[in-house]
């Protein structure tokens, strides 16, 4: 993984954001600057950057653009402090969407770090079999005892 860019330190209230926005920012014990405004469904900052009658967008995007700057293309802003309400650019590092989910606490970032399957084979490249449709990944070995399995029973 490339090295991240270092953030520039940015004070509370810097002009280049709008006075509305510091407005709904709230500095946690932890460095994260908290949103105490309206947020969309998964919890993240909810920021309209027209005023009223515009579409309203992601505070942290907005913050992050404005402060640091373009976040490549290609690339999510991960909240290395996990919290989605936050805000504050040093706590935000744009990463691919692949490297963003693993890096998450959900079931999915879960099932990615596993190394193993059940059975304990490891998941290799010549060991594992990847079904796009549904999304998951399987043991090649647990397969083929699996098969070994259903035809001894057809063949009694």
């Amino acid at each position: 993984m490339a090295k991240s860019k270092e953030i520039p330190v940015t004070s509370l209230n810097d002009p280049r954001l709008p006075v509305r926005f510091w407005r709904k920012v709230s500095v946690a014990d932890s460095g994260c600057w908290e949103w105490t405004a309206g947020q969309l469904r998964g919890g993240y900052a909810r920021f309209r950057v027209g005023g009223r009658g515009s579409k309203s967008g992601v505070a942290h995007r907005f913050a992050y653009e404005t402060l640091v700057g373009k976040i490549p293309d290609g690339r999510q802003l991960d909240h290395l402090c996990r919290v989605r309400h936050c805000v504050n650019p040093a706590n935000l590092e744009p990463v691919t969407p692949r490297e963003n989910t693993l890096r998450g606490e959900t079931p999915a970032a879960a099932n990615a770090a596993k190394t193993h399957c059940p059975a304990g084979h490891e998941y290799t490249v010549s060991n594992t079999y990847l079904d796009k449709p549904r999304g998951i990944r399987m043991c090649r070995l647990c397969g083929r005892d699996r098969m070994r399995k259903i035809r001894a029973k057809k063949g009694k």
